[in-house]
């Protein structure tokens, strides 16, 4: 297969990674209770990075619900998804470091680095809705973690989320045809 018809393949058989979104729907608003609660930031912090650790359960959960070839076996493409998403394992670091010397701001930060991390599937789904949220999610993560506490931020993150997941079902429909 050439290129395109495998950048084809891979959107259409994960339905532009749509089962991940919503997955992460659920995470932002594991992370909203968690920042609503009664407890430290730093307290905070450690549980937002633990609600994380359920993103791929939920997502695999997801893609039986949605018929969504989760492994995507045969594209080698696949592979170079895997290597998008745990590229942003790195990045986290960076939040690990504000979580010790600017734990009001960790959440910033990490919501941050979960937009910027969607910027490379665009290219892999042929998908202008990753190109604009890689863009809009840190600057708009930015400017309301500066002006707003964590929790405002979470709810932004989980409104996102689901006009992103919308705007994913959407593009994902008018590619089948």
């Amino acid at each position: 297969m050439e290129l395109h018809e495998l950048l084809k393949d891979c959107s259409q058989r994960q339905k532009k990674g749509l089962h991940f979104i919503i997955a992460s729907v659920v995470v932002w608003c594991l992370i909203l209770i968690v920042h609503l609660m009664n407890i430290t930031i730093e307290q905070k912090n450690l549980f937002t990075f633990c609600c994380s650790a359920v993103l791929f359960p939920l997502a695999w959960m997801m893609s039986k619900v949605l018929n969504i070839d989760f492994e995507g076996k045969g594209n080698p493409l696949t592979k170079a998804g895997i290597l998008f998403s745990v590229n942003q394992m790195l990045y986290i670091l960076i939040a690990m470091w504000v979580y010790a010397a600017v734990p009001n701001k960790m959440l910033m930060v990490y919501s941050m680095i979960f937009g910027a991390h969607l910027m490379p599937f665009s290219w892999l789904y042929q998908s202008k809705s990753y190109l604009v949220m890689s863009i809009v999610i840190p600057i708009l993560s930015l400017i309301i973690g500066l002006i707003y506490p964590p929790y405002v931020l979470a709810i932004l993150m989980a409104a996102i989320e689901i006009v992103f997941s919308i705007c994913l079902y959407i593009e994902s429909k008018r590619s089948q045809y």
